[in-house]
């Protein structure tokens, strides 16, 4: 059995430093789904991964228009952008999926659960 807590850091260094492809909604807007109370960019990392999940719900019959986006700018730009809490779950549909959580160390304080309020 894999020690995932110890792989986290190296996951989490990976995925800001590579380009994501995040599935567009029908508004056009970034695709979120919402799971355990909190809102979550779903991004996958390449179009296996979202074929996975489109079959995962049963729409692989529709086309899945998506950006490429690179994690950082998610975690950096996006999330802070946002007026709701928000995480990022990488590869959902597939073995090795990963939730980066909006806390402290993942997205800046200021876009954090755990992290300073502004005034």
């Amino acid at each position: 059995m894999r020690d995932r807590t110890a792989e986290f850091p190296a996951r989490l260094a990976e995925f800001r430093s590579r380009a994501v492809l995040v599935p567009v909604d029908e508004r056009g807007g970034l695709w979120t789904s919402r799971l355990g109370g909190l809102d979550w960019i779903c991004a996958f990392s390449d179009e296996g991964a979202l074929a996975r999940f489109a079959q995962a719900r049963g729409e692989t019959g529709r086309a899945w228009e998506f950006h490429r986006v690179l994690g950082a700018r998610l975690l950096d730009e996006v999330i802070p952008g946002l007026d709701f809490p928000c995480g990022v779950a990488l590869d959902a549909a597939g073995p090795d999926g990963t939730v980066f959580p909006p806390v402290r160390g993942i997205v800046p304080d200021s876009a954090a659960l755990d992290g300073e309020v502004a005034a």
